[in-house]
């Protein structure tokens, strides 16, 4: 191995483990990320009869910098061509460290004091339930948590969950995701 090469690896290495060692890192409500939901995370309309409550998260390690979270749940494998939004919510404030389950509420009292709930597919605000078609191929729900550079997004009153990730992608320093799958 030639002597650059000897002297920069150990940097190197140290460098990512360091980054992903103190990195933005969600906790979701499956072991591993790729694990089942719950039957209390599915649906309870749209004929599934589950328990229409949101997971329970909790993250460490958000970045310096950050003035707001955001979170959101997405099956990239709904049977539409833009995936289906579970839950969007936004302008957490920043030090908070999670969510119990069934912080997802449509009536926002579980939630922190400013934090914002933007309607879901399902055309509501709050939580929505996993509910993938009867005989589908388990879907995959991906929960992703986003440390932003503003105190507040400023998304219109209604806004749409794809307005919403918009402004995401525009005011994003980290990101942490886990994938939950569901299938019935």
């Amino acid at each position: 191995m030639p002597m650059t090469l000897r002297i920069l690896l150990p940097v190197l290495l140290a460098a990512s483990s360091m980054s992903s060692a103190h990195g933005l890192t969600l906790h979701g409500p499956v072991a591993m990320s790729g694990d089942r939901f719950h039957h209390a995370q599915v649906n309870s309309s749209y004929g599934c009869t589950g328990g229409n409550r949101s997971p329970a998260l909790h993250w460490v390690r958000v970045p310096t910098g950050t003035r707001s979270l955001a979170l959101t749940i997405f099956d990239v494998d709904a049977p539409t061509e833009s995936g289906w939004w579970h839950w969007v919510v936004y302008d957490i404030p920043a030090g908070t460290s999670g969510f119990d389950a069934g912080a997802g509420a449509v009536d926002n009292t579980q939630l922190p004091l400013g934090a914002k709930q933007a309607r879901n597919d399902f055309g509501q605000k709050g939580y929505g339930g996993a509910c993938p078609p009867k005989g589908d191929k388990p879907h995959r729900y991906v929960i992703t948590l986003y440390a932003l550079d503003v105190a507040t997004l400023d998304a219109p009153v209604g806004a749409s969950p794809a307005m919403v990730g918009n402004l995401l992608q525009q005011h994003r320093i980290a990101q942490s995701s886990v994938t939950a799958t569901y299938s019935r």
